[in-house]
């Protein structure tokens, strides 16, 4: 998927995965009761900061903090712009 925006410093873009429409059990989340997922894939990565290269590319999936980043809707998908330092763990 080729975006066109390009993170500045060590941020990165995250097309958020899509919050769970039912349990395990098989119960069906209404959509006031979902929340926010914590997990994502990195769609854009800037450049770094010259003493500290990025180290998550492009495709990684990603856990980060359930408040974490800014979100934005850019062609009609919602993304998250975040520091790299709000990623906890790459998938």
């Amino acid at each position: 998927m080729a975006l066109s925006i390009k993170p500045i410093g060590d941020r990165v873009v995250v097309e958020a995965a899509p919050a769970e429409e039912k349990t395990a059990s098989g119960i069906y989340i209404p959509d006031t009761a979902k929340e926010k997922p914590s997990q994502g894939t990195i769609v854009a990565v800037g450049a770094g900061k010259p003493e500290e290269p990025l180290t998550v590319k492009v495709g990684d999936k990603v856990l980060y903090g359930k408040y974490a980043g800014t979100e934005i809707t850019y062609e009609g998908k919602e993304y998250l712009i975040m520091r790299e330092s709000d990623i906890y763990a790459v998938l």
